[in-house]
């Protein structure tokens, strides 16, 4: 079964009709969303906003539905210094309305506390909806760490609250697959995928998280990671590539040399490890969550 998924920020803006296209016309099943545009828009695409045009909600819920394409994760739930998750209400209410499988959330507020807090009524109010909810960690969120995360989805305390495992941001925060490969594979909702150096480049992390390498380019023990990760799971390629975007390299081309690429990648490094055998399973029986990309 195809599991790959193309994420909002390796298409800058693309606004979401013709990104179910685009995705369709690739193979792939699944895209990750924002309910308005990019800031970063380097293709120059006209500003969007699903949030407030019923039209082209209307319009991206038909293109998904005619062309077999699914909103697996939907982002731009950040917990901010005195920000309420309840505000974001109408927000889960248009997601839900597009059929989003997973929203996203991190936290950019340093009261860790308060943080766990606002990710348990997150989680409460997207189940209220029919929706999980993952948690990202990177070097440059409050939440940097595997064990972080971990600690986060322990305190929510939630099966629909899961990890969001960002290969860059894995590596970058210090961690290897031998590490994640430790994690309980129930706990792990959803990857991004994307390559770059071990070592950032940039002055700030920011530099590197836009100007990503296409998934076999870089330096990052891919197929490790992949090999580590549960069985089933969404694989979203969550590739920005500013500086070929301003080199005039299309959005097309650029998508699907990351599809391409991590297609390879999945098909060596295998399905994952296994699940958790159910104990009555006759050993050796077919599991329906396996994959190929």
């Amino acid at each position: 079964m195809e599991r790959l998924g193309i994420e909002h920020q390796t298409v800058f803006g693309l606004p979401p009709v013709e990104f179910v296209n685009l995705a369709a016309d690739l193979g792939c099943r699944y895209i990750a969303v924002v309910l308005s545009g990019n800031p970063v828009n380097p293709d120059g695409y006209q500003p969007f906003s699903l949030r407030d045009d019923a039209g082209l909600r209307r319009r991206t819920a038909a293109a998904l539905r005619d062309r077999d394409v699914s909103i697996s994760l939907a982002e731009g739930f950040v917990v901010r210094p005195g920000s309420d998750m309840r505000a974001h209400a109408a927000d889960l209410d248009t997601m839900a309305e597009l059929g989003v499988a997973m929203v996203n959330t991190v936290t950019m507020d340093p009261d860790v506390e308060r943080s766990l807090d606002e990710f348990g009524v997150l989680a409460e109010m997207a189940g209220e909806r029919g929706m999980e909810t993952t948690v990202e960690f990177a070097p440059s969120l409050t939440i940097s760490s595997l064990d972080a995360a971990l600690a986060a989805v322990r305190h929510v305390a939630r099966p629909d609250f899961r990890l969001l495992i960002d290969t860059m941001h894995l590596v970058r925060s210090g961690h290897t697959a031998a590490d994640l490969a430790t994690v309980d594979p129930t706990l792990i909702g959803y990857a991004q995928l994307s390559d770059n150096t071990l070592q950032q480049r940039g002055s700030v992390y920011r530099e590197d998280s836009i100007n990503r390498m296409v998934p076999g380019e870089g330096e990052l023990p891919l197929r490790q990671i992949l090999a580590a990760l549960p069985p089933g799971i969404v694989i979203g390629l969550e590739v920005p590539m500013l500086s070929r975007a301003r080199a005039g390299e299309s959005t097309e081309a650029r998508a699907r040399w990351c599809v391409e690429a991590a297609r390879a990648l999945l098909a060596s490094a295998g399905a994952g490890r296994a699940a958790p055998k159910d104990a009555n399973e006759p050993p050796g029986t077919p599991r329906d969550e396996e994959w190929t990309a």
